[in-house]
């Protein structure tokens, strides 16, 4: 091999290094797309372009790189750079967007795009492992320098309220509530990803940034540059994988709780919801459906309440809706995925839930250990045996998969656990990589099953890359309260930040047994202060990729907190009927999403990046290009402290204090209050409920009631409102409302296909443009652009022009695919 020396500098192309390897690596054979260093110091490394927008890093203590195969990354280097040498100072790698310079003294990179520094690393460390199962292995590390004012995000779903990460600390490992992707998203139009699974500590602080990862063979990193948020994203999902599209009924309401124990509890929600006209489009089955704690996850209805679970299926799918069922990633001893697996090496051998085989008493009785064991999603052949017993529900007809406990639950935890050997090393090596694995293996054999339905997953954790699946990640099994509910805002949109578009929460909070018990007079429903609560966050809920109300404690169905004509039931049921009139917008998201690398939520730093006050704004957001939603999530008619109703009751009202307080039990929610919003300046806004045109750039005050949604839109947005129905494919879209907000240029993009099957990925769909000229006043509907069995030939669209805080009457047009100018 040739190499160029200086002085006990080594230095090569990395096509001349492949060209003398018996066997090509997974960085692409013998393209030459980077250089090998070894610098002065003795730290040796490659520098290697994937992309003209992508730059891979790794370094290494030996002197040949270590064979990796990435488990995120499916992207291979694409690009030849340009590679010069410096004398001996430094080489540099640029593919024409973005350039690395190596220093060839200390082999620090550093980056820049655009004529702008981007990113610049300190130190790197290896700290060799001398004992346990991966000795020999190494603890890596490397430090980076920001920018004093740089606004960084990402990380993945961490519920402590910050969007900046800047002067954090996260120890990452996966866990019910913390479910962590190592991808950073500058404010400077970059990310990075730091490819390791192992444990890994997230620290910024006044030494710099730094991922330090508890096993590696190489540090190993990418440097990912979009030149703003949405082209950031673009590049993360072309370097880890594109997302898939859900099918239209994920987008409407879903109905679940701990847990519906019979089918005829699962009817009777679904029946009274329709008599009811609450829309629905997903009856969701939580856990023990399939009995014993010995038989956890058997994924078969084996419990007694549950032989008739045919006709439970024939009943929802009949009446328009579908059924989620749970699944884990752990099995009983009694199961035959257990029994399958076990003389195979296929299961881990660590403290997991269930604990005790008594599945009604709490605590857990550990004198009757469950001998639950999660399995072992690194092992091909075992995802392939998971999906093979799973069949059992597809066949009978289930249309959704909740993965739970993804993570998977780690309890006991004791250092030797990280020990226990995997299909892929230890268990410490790929700690944090399981979840995207086990939703793969569901996901990829899903595919291989039929196409005729869309595969829909509902998951618990996430990792880099999992956006390719579809899968919608919630953030946990959290509490219910105030700071909760203020903390999923943040977490979402930090979440989407590393390419991950598809986020949920539960609607109220999972444990809300501080609020009171599941039934009696001074059962949980009846506290108002949950009242309150469960109002504010399922209208959050509306403008999320998925809307989902669950929750353990007490039944949260919207018919056990009133009924019509009393502010709290009629708050919670126009919160869902809102979100149906949004489908077609939401849909649409999708398909922008799905085609051109759409984000659903959106943190205001994306869109408004020359206003600095939106940088640290973890409360508002924007959904879609249109819909600036500002949630209100303070108490305003009860109080944030968790009291119990009967202790409510119990109160000395001979006490000023709790004279007030106990004046909760009869909290008068029609009363008006206030709440106050911010309005980026960059657009102007219209409010949409009463379509006062508002200048951006200042806090506004607005009067509140228990039913009010603050939701603002963007001067210049086209926006469809659908029908009302009971869920999305009731009625067709043949008579659609489009809104038209004038002060601004604005285009949107109508999509519509087959609704749920992978048609759309052969062409199967059709997508109507509306362009809105307002120099003009001219609306344009475009051409229609493809077709699929089943479309709308013709229909009929209700404009409706806003300008100027004034809604002009509706005009009725007549569409058949050919463009109109109104």
């Amino acid at each position: 091999m040739k190499k160029l020396t200086f002085t006990a500098i080594l230095f090569a192309s990395v096509c001349a290094v492949f060209a003398q390897k018996a066997e090509p690596t997974h960085f692409g054979g013998s393209l030459c797309n980077g250089v090998e260093f070894e610098a002065k110091n003795g730290v040796r490394g490659q520098v290697i372009a994937y992309s003209p927008n992508i730059i891979r890093v790794v370094k290494y203590p030996g002197a040949a790189m270590p064979e990796k195969k990435s488990l995120s990354v499916i992207a291979e280097p694409s690009v030849t750079p340009k590679i010069t040498v410096s004398g001996k100072s430094s080489a540099t790698v640029s593919t024409g967007t973005v350039t690395a310079v190596v220093d060839l003294k200390t082999g620090a990179v550093r980056f820049s795009a655009a004529g702008k520094n981007l990113l610049k690393e300190k130190e790197v460390s290896f700290e060799e492992r001398t004992s346990g199962a991966d000795k020999g292995a190494y603890i890596v590390g490397q430090t980076f320098t920001l920018d004093k004012e740089e606004p960084i995000y990402g990380i993945g779903i961490y519920q402590d309220g910050k969007m900046s990460r800047r002067n954090s600390h996260y120890h990452m490992v996966q866990g019910n509530g913390d479910d962590y992707v190592n991808i950073i998203h500058s404010a400077k139009g970059y990310a990075l990803f730091w490819d390791n699974y192992s444990p890994t500590d997230f620290t910024d602080d006044a030494n710099g940034m730094e991922f330090k990862s508890e096993v590696g063979d190489l540090t190993d990193y990418y440097l990912i540059y979009g030149g703003n948020p949405d082209g950031t994203i673009a590049q993360i999902r072309k370097l880890t994988g594109e997302v898939p599209m859900a099918p239209l009924w994920a987008y409407g309401f879903m109905q679940s709780r701990e847990r519906y124990k019979s089918t005829d509890e699962l009817l009777e929600v679904f029946r009274k919801y329709r008599a009811l006209k609450i829309p629905v489009d997903v009856m969701i089955q939580d856990w023990q459906y399939w009995g014993s704690n010995y038989t956890w996850n058997a994924m078969e209805f084996i419990a007694e309440s549950f032989t008739d679970y045919k006709d439970m299926i024939k009943e929802v799918h009949d009446g328009g809706s579908k059924i989620m069922i749970s699944i884990w990633s752990s099995f009983g001893p009694m199961t035959r995925q257990y029994r399958e697996m076990e003389p195979k090496g296929m299961l881990l051998n660590i403290g997991t839930w269930p604990q005790s085989g008594i599945s009604h008493i709490w605590p857990p009785v550990k004198e009757y250990p469950s001998g639950v064991k999660p399995y072992d999603v690194y092992n091909a052949e075992a995802r392939d045996i998971y999906w093979r017993h799973l069949t059992r529900l597809a066949d009978a007809g289930i249309d959704g998969w909740w993965m739970d406990s993804t993570e998977p639950d780690h309890l006991d935890i004791k250092d030797s656990d990280f020990e226990i050997p995997t299909a892929m090393g230890s268990f410490r090596k790929v700690r944090n990589a399981y979840p995207l694995l086990g939703v793969e293996g569901v996901y990829n054999n899903h595919r291989k099953y039929s196409d005729k339905k869309r595969v829909f997953i509902l998951t618990r954790s996430a990792f880099a890359g999992q956006q390719r699946t579809g899968a919608n990640v919630w953030s946990g099994d959290t509490g219910s309260s105030w700071n909760t509910l203020r903390n999923q805002v943040s977490a979402g949109l930090n979440f989407s930040l590393t390419g991950n578009p598809n986020y949920n929460h539960d609607l109220g909070g999972f444990f809300a047994s501080s609020y009171g018990p599941r039934t009696g007079e001074n059962c949980g429903m009846n506290n108002p202060l949950f009242r309150e609560l469960y109002v504010r966050w399922l209208q959050q809920g509306i403008f999320l990729p998925m809307m989902r109300s669950h929750g353990e404690s007490f039944p949260r169905e919207f018919f056990y907190y009133g009924k019509e004509g009393e502010p709290v039931y009629d708050a919670l049921v126009e919160a869902v009927r809102f979100r149906y009139k949004l489908i077609p917008y939401i849909y649409s998201l999708a398909h922008e999403v799905s085609a051109n690398n759409g984000t659903f939520m959106r943190a205001l730093m994306m869109d408004f990046p020359k206003d600095k006050n939106v940088y640290e704004i973890g409360d508002e957001y924007m959904f879609g290009p249109a819909l600036l939603t500002a949630p209100i999530l303070e108490a305003q008619y009860t109080t944030e402290k968790v009291i119990k109703v009967d202790a409510m009751s119990g109160w000395d009202h001979s006490n000023t204090d709790d004279k007030e307080k106990a004046n909760y039990l009869n909290t008068d929610f029609t009363a008006e209050k206030s709440a106050t919003v911010y309005l980026p300046k960059g657009a102007k806004w219209y409010d949409f409920w009463s379509n006062e045109l508002i200048a951006g750039g200042k806090t506004i005050t607005i009067p509140t009631h228990l039913n009010t949604i603050p939701l603002y839109v963007k001067a210049g947005s086209i926006v469809p409102i659908g029908p009302e129905v009971q869920y999305t494919t009731e009625k067709k879209w043949d008579n659609l409302e489009i809104r038209v907000y004038a002060g601004a240029d604005g285009e949107f993009t109508l999509y519509e296909d087959e609704f749920d099957n992978y048609n759309y990925e052969k062409g199967a769909f059709t997508t109507i443009g509306f362009k809105w000229d307002d120099k003009a006043q001219k609306l344009t509907i475009g051409e229609r652009k493809g077709s699929y069995d089943g479309m709308l030939k013709s229909r009929m669209f209700n404009v409706v022009i806003i300008k100027n805080g004034v809604a002009a009457p509706a005009k009725a047009v007549s569409y058949s695919g050919s463009a109109i100018e109104i």
